[in-house]
């Protein structure tokens, strides 16, 4: 789908700046690139979307269908397998997850999504099928799944929607005022297209430069950071080797299906496969640049809560798949 925004950005780094591909400054520079102008048009292209649901779907009336007991967990359910099958990493589910934070959708199911979104997707699935047989792949998509579900249900349970920043009460705000106005005015769909446009726009105007700082942090982690850096740390078998490979996950920065041949790499010398998941699971779901984006919707009190509950959920998962696999 931005196979053309990768050939973009190989031009433009590697022949007219003629920066080699080989180099630390090339790799940073051409993922800097391709992910910043990735994130803008997924921001835009989201917002735009929702924009278009909210002027036809009360917010009020999406928000209590989603919040409804009958629905016993589906909802959560549903969000973390939306998730598995999109397949962006964790800074570009960021964009999705503003958008369902605009459309009134309950956090705790924002959470589910946000969480899965990175860990599974379809490109990693074959690679695991390839690498890693049919079982450890549906201990990963299964778990991945799962992560996402109980995450989004105890952030859920803690009350957190006051936490989210001003920013996000205002779109709320403005989202609403614009459905009534619509509404009243009874507005056909064309002509509500460019009012929903100029939202999009200052949306993303609104968070470009969270953005640009946070694909600034992962493209330097990308280019500069080596991967077998890790592996000397996390290659005991010993009680803190889980959660000492998940805090070395985090400082890099990698989609699944990037990060995936460095995990059999680490299989491959012994270390266990838990643990090594553990770690793949950190870097595409908790990155620094993915918590630099959200500074925009969350407080910093929300954001250490979202990254501490996850940490921990992946730390038990790893734990498990070193007893089950």
């Amino acid at each position: 789908m931005f196979d053309w925004l990768q050939h973009l950005a190989d031009w433009l780094i590697y022949s007219t700046f003629n920066i080699s591909a080989h180099s630390h400054l090339g790799e940073a520079l051409n993922f800097f690139v391709y992910d910043t102008l990735k994130i803008l048009i997924l921001l835009f292209l989201i917002t735009f979307l929702m924009g278009i649901v909210n002027s036809y779907f009360p917010i009020d009336r999406i928000k209590s269908f989603l919040s409804r007991n009958k629905l016993y967990g589906g909802e959560y359910v549903a969000a973390s397998t939306f998730g598995a099958i999109t397949p962006f990493c964790s800074c570009s589910s960021v964009p999705l997850f503003i958008g369902f934070v605009k459309g009134g959708i309950p956090l705790g199911v924002t959470f589910a999504f946000l969480i899965t979104s990175p860990l599974v997707n379809e490109v990693a699935i074959a690679i695991f099928l390839g690498m890693f047989g049919l079982k450890t792949t549906l201990v990963y998509i299964i778990s991945g799944i799962l992560l996402g579900v109980i995450s989004g249900v105890i952030l859920s349970k803690m009350n957190l929607e006051p936490l989210l920043t001003e920013w996000v009460h205002n779109v709320w705000k403005q989202a609403k005022a614009e459905q009534e106005a619509f509404a009243a005015e009874k507005t056909t769909f064309v002509q509500r297209l460019p009012s929903i446009g100029r939202e999009a726009f200052g949306i993303v105007k609104s968070v470009v430069l969270y953005v640009l700082i946070g694909i600034a942090i992962g493209a330097a982690m990308h280019g500069y950071v080596p991967e077998g850096f890790f592996e000397q740390y996390i290659g005991k078998d010993t009680w803190y080797a889980v959660p000492l490979a998940v805090m070395l996950g985090v400082p890099m920065y990698a989609n699944a299906a990037g990060i995936i041949p460095l995990i059999q790499v680490f299989v491959a010398k012994g270390i266990p496969i838990g643990t090594s998941l553990a770690f793949m699971m950190a870097v595409v779901g908790l990155s620094i640049p993915e918590a630099t984006l959200l500074k925009k919707v969350m407080s910093t009190k929300l954001v250490l809560i979202f990254l501490g509950v996850v940490t921990v959920c992946i730390m038990i998962s790893g734990y498990l798949f070193n007893l089950i696999l």
